[in-house]
């Protein structure tokens, strides 16, 4: 294989160097390498998804997680999901996963990818947010080449499998959170309009998008900067923001939380966190309660530690602790009220680890191993109640030809099942559940750099 970093020895010499040493960095990340230190570890990906920057102050996001994620990498969870099929009993754990991927639908019952069209411009470090109608907004994020960060936003249309261009975003924005109001609107929060390999410039504003004319508009700020926060729509269509890390260093945790009340436009102060933490995870249970999870403190090791958020009292609740603490991680919400938290960032490296917590005795049991290190991945609930982990450094993420490890984890036996790999490898993509049972899959970052494609996982049936 060639050594990607002979690779960029010409760009080294633009005078946007910090722009393609992002560049550079991400993409060897995204090789399969040898396990590397904790901290290391962290570095890259949080520094690595944001990506090209070229002559921008600073970072962020926390999103990357670096993502998230969004959850971060993807749209906080509705109040009400729609209850998914009972999942189906699925092969061992240990079953053989090497299908090749095809451009071409796969046999009727068959799990496939399939490409669909491309994006106008390559990103990572965007969001992706399945609108009322089904059509998907694609905001912001990253760009290749000189452009550094962006502000575009384009919509995917799946009866057509094609984009087209909608309103640009107030300004740049890289990292930040996206979140389906019950109005329809969109809510944007946070992330960065800067970074470098060592500073954020964390944002405090907000702004809406209107599917109905195509625009953003401006809403209330936060009360604080943060970027690698999250964002959950609670049941009564508030929004609840927590921790993240603000403006300096990029390695300060913040505490503090607020909400968004879509019906003023405003914010408010609610109880802070027990804990900062930034990279952590939020997931809206069934009783309406918000569990946090892990995250980076300002300081130290990554954090095990979990707490619960009342919107009936506005307090903070500590809760079992996790086996392993873990950043930059993924969390999703099962059929049956636990949730499944997996991959990021360990102390020991890239977490190829997967726990659930159960609501109803506070408590964090270890699932069976990933077949895989999947950091910088995304997990997609699907409706037969099985969970789609897909790409990631160390996995399909380590190659721009595909063919890698994605897996499904089967909550009614706990095992994790290989499942086809993506056309395309990539890392710190996202990954959108559409109406009809598939999963959008856009962007990110592969060996190659980074990527404007778009794929789609089609489940089929009984896999």
């Amino acid at each position: 294989m060639t050594n990607l970093r002979d690779r960029f020895k010409a760009l080294d010499q633009l005078p946007t160097p910090d722009l393609w040493y992002e560049i550079e960095e991400r993409a060897m990340a995204a090789q399969p390498t040898t396990r590397r230190s904790g901290a290391w570890v962290l570095i890259a990906i949080t520094l690595l998804l944001a990506l090209a920057i070229g002559g921008a102050a600073v970072i962020g996001s926390g999103i990357v997680k670096l993502p998230p994620t969004v959850d971060a990498t993807a749209s906080p969870p509705s109040p009400t999901p729609p209850s998914p099929t009972p999942p189906s009993p699925s092969p061992s754990a240990s079953a053989s996963a090497s299908v090749a991927a095809s451009a071409t639908p796969a046999p009727s019952g068959a799990a496939s990818w399939i490409a669909t069209g491309t994006m106008s411009l390559a990103r990572s470090g965007h969001t992706a947010t399945l609108l009322s109608d089904g059509k998907v907004l694609v905001a912001a994020g990253g760009g290749s080449g000189v452009s550094g960060l962006l502000d575009t936003a384009e919509l995917y249309d799946p009866a057509s499998g094609s984009w087209t261009a909608t309103g640009a975003m107030n300004g740049k924005r890289i990292l930040h959170t996206a979140t389906l109001l019950p109005g329809g609107k969109v809510l944007v929060t946070g992330g960065a309009d800067g970074i470098s390999e060592t500073s954020v410039h964390a944002l405090a504003s907000a702004e809406l998008y209107d599917p109905e004319t195509g625009t953003w508009s401006a809403t209330g700020s936060m009360m604080e900067a943060r970027a690698r926060h999250s964002a959950t729509l609670l049941a009564d269509g508030r929004v609840l923001v927590t921790g993240g890390s603000g403006s300096g260093s990029g390695t300060d945790s913040l505490a503090s939380a607020e909400l968004y009340d879509p019906a003023t436009g405003s914010w408010s102060a609610t109880s802070a966190m027990l804990e900062a933490r930034s990279e952590q995870t939020a997931t809206l249970l069934p009783d309406g309660r918000v569990l946090v999870a892990g995250g980076n403190s300002s300081s130290g090791p990554q954090l095990a530690s979990a707490e619960l958020y009342d919107p009936g009292t506005g307090s903070w609740t500590a809760t079992g602790a996790m086996v392993t603490g873990v950043a930059g991680h993924l969390a999703t919400g099962l059929p049956d009220g636990r949730v499944l938290v997996l991959g990021g960032s360990t102390s020991s490296g890239p977490g190829g680890l997967a726990e659930v917590y159960d609501p109803s005795t506070g408590s964090w049991t270890a699932a069976a191993d990933l077949n895989g290190e999947h950091a910088g991945a995304t997990a997609t609930l699907l409706q037969d109640g099985s969970v789609l982990l897909a790409g990631g450094s160390g996995s399909s993420g380590g190659g721009s030809s595909g063919g890698g490890s994605e897996e499904r984890f089967d909550p009614a036996t706990g095992a994790w099942v290989a499942t086809p790999g993506m056309l395309e490898g990539r890392a710190d993509h996202t990954a959108t559940l559409l109406d009809d049972g598939r999963v959008l899959v856009t962007g990110g970052v592969s060996a190659g750099g980074m990527l404007a494609s778009a794929e789609l996982f089609e489940p089929g049936s009984g896999n």
